[in-house]
């Protein structure tokens, strides 16, 4: 079928969604955008679906997540008994969430599939303890994370809470794309499946116990001093992040918190942050100003669904440092370590997991507590697997932390994704620590850095849209698979290609160079976006030579993407 066909299809059974069908309408006479529309099926993987809002198979819209539902349906009829159908549903903030979780749990009740959906927006990690917690087949999440306003997508995860392997997302995708996105959906009623008990609300202890398990992972001994009246000020960027957060750090006692109000309140349009991600400095501009105004310690910000945590502390001069999801991780790590070796709580054979893009330094951190790394593919689900595989094994006590530079933190195994709660908790606690003896973050780090060696991290991302996008993003790579001598002046010592699967990992489009000076360049395509990203590594005696080591790699970078 041409972009032409699915566009006529479209303009004759897409009837239900008003804005959907203004979009199709505007379309008329215009190939282009009925071919970025209509070039491709919405990509579902490992992530489910993300993607822009709008009409046409390429785009999130009712017709594309209700289609998702029903294979997912299939799989769970196919694949559990009766009285095992269960399919818990949360949400974000973003435009049409709720729309598009009421769309998903009606697709699921018509197939005779119990729903247990949050009342109102629930972060991720919250998600993934719902489902693990209620006996779940498979629960979704409508979230588009941190992307802009215009994405949403549609996140899946097992009965183990983790996000859908590799195998049932091929299994899934098989489902979904047998179906003909009109005739073949059970589109049922939302409200009568509401009154017919079909889908119910997750009750609040839930919710409580949630809260319970994340204060759980407090790395204290009784008795140990520390002051929970440190200034934090908090924003949870207009997402899901405001209640669990706020509860549980009052909860824990931290008493002098403050809310940034313009990002208080769930807001799909992300007014003051077209960017909803901690990552970036827009992000966090207008908390950094809160905090210096207030004379705050720290600032904490979580992406829209609350899996993510980007922190900023004062330095010595009263200015505010971004700190890195790697510098955080190994900050967590270190902190971890010192504690649990300290309280007599460090397992016998304690594992940190992390993904290969995030930093070599954190191996060296736990190898000095006698701590053993595992390095896996990018993605947190590939973590929360390692936990199911200690678990099965009868190890999950084994596991410590997990992490990934893209500010993803999990210390416990009472979910299986990362958690923004869980982070918010550790950071306050192991600021407030830190500061009752003197010692700030950045001083902690500088300490890290003098006893392990300084290491730079960074990623660069290349944005690629559309079908032609998307066809030089293959060209590139196929680029990177010729041979290649050196980076940045450095010999490239070592190409390990993990397409062909490595390391008993899953196939994976991912390229990793070693460097004769012990740096890395990695090539990635994203998985939820039209982006192609490069992760680089860099070891140096100083910050100075490893940002200018860093540079030339970057200048030989750029004959690839000109």
């Amino acid at each position: 079928m041409t972009d032409g066909d699915k566009y006529a299809q479209w303009l004759t059974h897409a009837t239900a969604d008003a804005a959907v069908r203004a979009e199709l309408e505007a379309m008329a006479g215009d190939a282009a955008a009925i071919q970025d529309a209509f070039y491709r099926d919405l990509a579902f993987g490992t992530g489910g679906l993300r993607g822009t809002l709008g009409a046409g198979t390429n785009r999130m819209n009712v017709y594309t997540v209700a289609k998702a539902s029903q294979g997912l349906a299939n799989y769970v009829v196919a694949n559990f008994a009766p009285d095992a159908r269960r399919i818990a549903v949360s949400r974000d903030s973003r435009h049409q969430s709720d729309e598009f979780a009421q769309v998903a749990a009606a697709v699921f009740a018509a197939n005779g599939i119990q729903v247990v959906r949050y009342a109102d927006i629930m972060p991720t990690p919250c998600l993934s303890f719902a489902t693990r917690q209620l006996h779940c087949a498979a629960g979704i999440m409508i979230t588009a994370s941190h992307n802009p306003a215009k994405y949403n997508g549609y996140k899946v995860y097992g009965a183990d809470g983790c996000q859908i392997t590799t195998e049932a997302a091929a299994v899934i995708l098989r489902e979904i794309e047998a179906l003909d996105i009109f005739t073949d959906v059970w589109r049922g009623d939302y409200a009568a499946a509401v009154a017919a008990g079909q889908i119910t609300d997750i009750p609040a202890s839930v919710t409580d116990d949630f809260v319970a398990a994340v204060r759980r992972e407090s790395l204290l001994a009784p008795g140990t001093a520390i002051d929970r009246d440190v200034a934090i000020v908090y924003s949870p960027l207009n997402g899901t992040g405001l209640r669990p957060v706020t509860r549980t750090l009052r909860e824990a006692g931290f008493t002098n918190l403050f809310v940034v109000p313009e990002q208080e309140q769930p807001d799909g349009d992300f007014p003051t942050c077209p960017f909803p991600n901690p990552e970036i400095q827009e992000a966090m501009a207008l908390g950094m100003r809160y905090a210096k105004a207030r004379g705050a310690d720290l600032l904490l910000a979580n992406d829209p669904d609350c899996d993510r945590v980007g922190t900023a502390v004062r330095d010595a001069n009263g200015e505010y440092v971004l700190l890195s999801g790697n510098e955080m991780g190994m900050l967590l790590l270190d902190y971890i370590c010192a504690r649990r070796t300290e309280n007599g709580t460090m397992p016998a054979d304690p594992e940190l997991v992390k993904t290969i893009v995030t930093i070599d330094m954190a191996d060296r951190i736990a190898a000095h507590y006698g701590v053993r790394t595992v390095n896996l593919l990018t993605g947190f689900k590939f973590i929360g697997e390692e936990i199911g595989r200690l678990e099965a094994a009868g190890h999950a006590d084994s596991y410590i932390f997990g992490f990934e530079e893209s500010y993803g933190y999990l210390s416990g195994t009472y979910v299986r994704d990362k958690d923004g709660v869980n982070a918010s908790f550790l950071i306050c606690e192991m600021f407030a620590y830190y500061k009752t003896r003197g010692v700030s973050l950045l001083e902690r780090l500088d300490q890290l850095y003098a006893e392990y060696g300084y290491c730079l991290n960074t990623l660069h991302a290349f944005e690629f849209d559309g079908a032609a996008g998307f066809a030089k993003m293959q060209r590139i790579m196929r680029q990177f698979r010729g041979p290649i001598a050196a980076f940045g002046g450095q010999a490239v010592t070592q190409v390990r290609d993990y397409a062909p699967g490595l390391d008993g990992l899953p196939k994976a489009d991912v390229l990793k160079f070693t460097l004769a000076d012990n740096g890395s360049v990695v090539v990635r395509p994203s998985g939820t976006e039209p982006k192609l990203k490069v992760y680089l590594s860099v070891s140096a005696p100083t910050r100075a030579a490893a940002a200018a080591r860093e540079a030339a790699i970057v200048a030989d970078l750029q004959a690839y993407f000109a």
